[in-house]
């Protein structure tokens, strides 16, 4: 939600506190949706993303095994499921800070098949990440620049040569000083990144991402650890990316959040995609309260069932600790 209000004025906002271009932009993604089965891998009228086969297993345990996905293109996409779904490996393998171990993916009809996660980035597929990646000694303006793509000043020889980037440099700094601004973030400009706060870190990467214009924006748990002053930001900042043009894939498990900004929610459990569908629909949908609470959440379970489910579990706390590990 938007910090604009309903009272600001008949142009401003609806029920949803939503501005004039945030129901625009919510209005076009259900109109480029509204023919698309709610069913897992369903093909989609312009996918920004396509991924087929992708399989990738630790151990022995199948982390993710995904028959088909498609992300379209300009909606707010929420990728959800239970801890250990699989949902941040997938984040890592489809922009290259992992591989599978078979499978294709496409990113605007290129495959990304050994494509490192820098030119992935460059690409325009661009990612934050749960834990926050500031860096810390730098300062938040100097943060902002790094996340500029194609500066003639990290050539070593020209480097030296100051007015050759001085110019370039000054214009980064102008788009960052902009998008500080916005973000709420240009009294700290000059601050160290590592004194900002959790939620104010969260936005910085946020903000640092656009630096490189990018068409695709994938945010793995943007309100994780963020406090309520500032998810209400954090939610209009989302939405606006939409309202640019952009794409949103997000994993999150604030389902509160999942209804007020996706357009579309794929769900993962145990590696795999189990259903998709607009929000309302998917929080309905039988799939997705199984993955949820388990198959057999409303019956009563002998004590052979109870020793597979726990058993399941264990596998699947596991199946999280191999992930963590092999983050880079």
């Amino acid at each position: 939600m938007s910090d604009q209000g309903p009272d600001q004025g008949p142009d401003q906002g609806n029920d949803r506190g939503e501005s004039r271009e945030s129901q625009a932009g919510r209005a076009r993604a259900a109109d480029a949706l509204k023919s698309v089965e709610h069913e897992p891998g369903a093909a989609k009228p312009d996918p920004i993303v396509k991924a087929t086969g992708i399989m990738r297993t630790f151990g022995g345990l199948k982390a993710v095994d995904v028959k088909h996905v498609e992300i379209q293109r300009g909606v707010i996409t929420a990728l959800i499921g239970p801890n250990g779904a699989g949902k941040t490996t997938l984040f890592n393998l489809l922009t290259g800070f992992d591989r599978p171990d078979q499978g294709e993916w496409s990113f605007n009809g290129r495959s990304l098949g050994k494509v490192p996660a820098y030119k992935v980035a460059r690409m325009g597929m661009v990612r934050t990440f749960q834990l926050t990646k500031v860096l810390s000694r730098l300062t938040v303006l100097e943060n902002m620049r790094v996340g500029a793509t194609g500066q003639r000043g990290e050539s070593l020889l020209q480097a030296m040569l100051r007015p050759l980037w001085r110019g370039q440099e000054d214009a980064n700094t102008e788009k960052a000083d902009a998008l500080l601004e916005r973000f709420l973030l240009i009294k700290k400009r000059e601050d160290f990144a590592g004194s900002l706060s959790g939620g104010q870190r969260k936005l910085l990467e946020m903000a640092r991402a656009l630096m490189a214009d990018p068409e695709l924006v994938m945010l793995d748990e943007p309100m994780a650890g963020v406090n309520p002053a500032l998810k209400q930001s954090l939610l209009g900042h989302v939405k606006s990316l939409r309202d640019e043009g952009r794409t949103v894939l997000f994993v999150e498990h604030d389902m509160d959040m999942v209804r007020d900004i996706s357009d579309w929610v794929i769900v993962m459990a145990q590696g795999q995609i189990v259903a998709e569908g607009p929000p309302d629909a998917v929080m309905a949908d039988q799939r997705v309260i199984d993955a949820y609470l388990g198959a057999h959440h409303d019956t009563d379970l002998s004590e052979a069932q109870e020793q597979e489910i726990l058993a399941a579990a264990e596998a699947e706390i596991a199946e999280m600790r191999e992930e963590e590990e092999e983050q880079p």
